[in-house]
Order: C-alpha cells, then structure tokens, then sequence
C-alpha cells in the first residue's frame, strides 16, 4: 500500500514509545519507575466523578453541537473572567475531545503550504510535526538553560518574515517548567500585532505555576482578536484520559473550527461535558492540593539531581517537569535516557524528543509518589556513578 506523501514526515510522541517500551522491560518482571508521561498521578476529583455519573443517568449520551454544550462553553467563558482577567463570549469558546485537535485545527485553518510557524525549541513536539503536515515551514526559536528557558526578544523578532502566520508559545513551559514573565509575553503581543500574526498560546499548564500568577496574552490590548487560547482539562483536574480540551478563538476563527470539527469527530462527549462544569464551577480544593504536592516534589528532585555529580538542574517554575543537563557526565540525554532505562530501570525522555536545543537535557515528569521520586533519584546515582568506569572499560 502506497501512502500519502504528507505521511513521511508526520512526527510522533516520544513519551509513547518510551513507555512502550519500560512496559517491555516490565513484561520481563523488571520493576520500572516512569518518569516520562505528562500525566498527573491523581484520580480525577471525586465530585467530577460524581458529575459524570449523574450526566450518564441523565441521558447526556447522544450527540452534542459541534462547537460544544452550551452549558460547558459558558462555564468556560466564566471561568475565564475568573482565571485570567479577560472577557468571552461563549460563542468564541470551542470544545475538543483533547487540546492537541486545537493544535491541528488552527494549523490546517491558517497555513498554506510555504507559511511558517514560529515555535519554541524545545517544545511540544506537535507543533512542528503538525506544521509540516499541513505543508507549513515549521521555524524553531530557542529557549535557553542560561536564560531560565525564556526565549531571547530580539531573536525572536529576527525569525519573523512576511510568511509568518503563526507564533506558538507554552508558559508554564512543557518540557521545562520554565514559566514567560509578562514582559516576554508582551513583546510576543508587540511583534504580533506590528505584523499582523496569529498567536497560539498554549496554556494547558496555566494553573500549575508556582511563583506569581498565570498571565494570559489575551489579556494585552489588540490581542483578543489575535490570539487562540488553547486549554483543557487534562493537568489541572487530572483527566487525561477523558479527553477534554477547549479553546477561546477569535471570532473569525468559530466557523473554520465547526467545519474542522465536523469533518472529523463530529462532537465531543456530551456526559463529559457536564463533567466538566463540575470540574470548573465546583470547588477548587482537588486542584490547589495538587499543586502544593507537586511544589514539594519538584525540590525533591531538584535537589536531588543537583546533588549528583555532571548534573544539573534549574528550578522550573511551572507544570510538573524537569529539564536537568547531563553533558556533565559526559553523555548526551539521548544516550543518558537509554542508560538509565536499561541499566537503573528509570525512564525519562531525551531532551531531543523535544527539539535540537534540548540535546544536553533529559526530560523527567515528576507527576509520581515521593517515594518513586527517591527511588528513581537513588538509581539514577547509581548509573552515574558507574559512567566514568563503564566508559574506560
């Protein structure tokens, strides 16, 4: 079978095959501490749960409208008000089944074949492999260990030609935990609207930051009508696996998006949706607790990758990820990945998966138990030690 050209350079997830390939390991009785998905390790809070369950009894089984339940969409617009500062009409609010079809629909809405897409590197892998995709040219800035993984303005303003249509930023920063201060925001929000380009801002992590407050773009003079807010459900409230996204689109935006939608899922789960009214208008406790606990765990594991010798990691400010450079050890985090899976039974990312900025660096989740955290830190020593003797061997 002979497959479309535009498949040859459609990328992946690593974190999928790197679990894929721990759960292998598994299979052969090894005991493996995963530190490589993005996934909160809570259960769902129990009145969203509960929610849920109503919404089935209900009947809230049968299709929905594209764009999403009403009731869900004004929530959103609400909470909105609430979380960041900013005004919607819940006739801008889209519902998705997940955030990455945010992704997906804004690219193929805007891009033609030729336009490039400013993204952050590292970064969601998506960004780049969706661009592509959709024939865009996909045009990487970086974010640096030694500027706190903040992106520099005046190398980003060099990037942007007259075939920008998409600027793509993330803060609280997947796979860094590096959080954008509102002058770095603004000086995104100043080259968007001197030229006249979209803004995808990706804030999926937006509560989860540690220091100060979520800042929203949207919320910066002339960039409503500029700026998709990509959002969902997944982190804050620990629902990955229900696949509930949403966005705040300008208002050009809302009929491409229906049409996107309906030549592709149709809708989104309608009980879900209820659900997830529940999620943004019931108590917040779940959610605040969560956060504290991953607060204590990021200086667990930074003080304990900085206490191992080659290694060192920054203190992120958001999420619930680390992005420790280990050319320390002399290995690069392509090759310290494989090791620490193979041979300490920890699996992490490289720092590749997310871009060639990241060579140096491992990504490391620390979304599990305190006690997996010492685990993992524990063996990861261990591999390292044993470095220098297994390299002169």
């Amino acid at each position: 079978m002979k497959l479309a050209q535009r498949m040859i350079g459609i990328g992946t997830e690593t974190a999928f095959e790197a679990a894929a390939r721990a759960r292998a390991l598994e299979a052969q009785g090894r005991h493996i501490v995963h530190l490589e998905i993005g996934e909160p390790d809570f259960d769902t809070p129990a009145n969203i749960r509960d929610a849920a369950k109503r919404a089935l009894d209900e009947g809230w089984t049968h299709y929905g409208p594209p764009l999403g339940q009403p009731k869900l969409r004004e929530a959103i617009a609400d909470e909105s008000k609430r979380f960041r500062g900013i005004d919607v009409d819940p006739a801008n609010v889209v519902v998705t089944p997940g955030a990455k079809p945010i992704m997906y629909y804004a690219i193929l809405a805007l891009i033609e074949p030729g336009d490039e897409v400013v993204y952050p590197d590292p970064g969601f892998p998506i960004y780049e492999s969706m661009t592509r995709f959709a024939g865009g040219t996909p045009v990487p800035y970086a974010l640096r260990e030694e500027n706190d993984f903040r992106f520099d303005p005046d190398e980003l303003r060099s990037l942007v030609t007259p075939k920008t249509k998409l600027i793509i930023f993330n803060s609280p920063h997947n796979p860094t935990g590096g959080v954008l201060t509102r002058e770095d925001i603004e000086a995104i929000a100043d080259i968007a609207r001197e030229r006249d380009i979209t803004v995808l801002a990706d804030e999926i992590y937006g509560r989860g930051v540690f220091e100060g407050e979520h800042f929203s773009i949207a919320a910066l003079p002339g960039m409503a009508e500029r700026t998709i807010i990509l959002d969902g459900f997944s982190k804050a409230w620990a629902m990955t696996g229900w696949r509930l996204g949403f966005a705040i689109l300008p208002p050009a935006l809302v009929d491409p998006f229906s049409k996107l939608i309906i030549n592709s899922v149709s809708c989104t789960s309608s009980f879900e949706q209820m659900a997830a009214v529940e999620a943004l208008s019931g108590p917040q406790d779940d959610v605040k607790e969560m956060v504290e606990e991953f607060r204590a765990r990021r200086q667990i594991i930074v003080d304990g990758l900085n206490a191992i010798p080659g290694i060192r990691c920054r203190m992120p400010h958001g999420a619930f990820y680390v992005f420790p450079n280990v050319a320390g050890t002399d290995m690069n985090g392509t090759e310290m990945a494989d090791k620490l899976l193979y041979d300490g039974d920890v699996c992490v990312l490289s720092g590749t998966a997310f871009g060639k900025v990241g060579a140096d660096h491992i990504r490391i989740s620390y979304a599990n138990s305190r006690e997996n955290l010492a685990l993992a830190l524990e063996r990861i020593a261990e591999v390292v030690a044993k470095i220098p003797a297994s390299a002169t061997a």
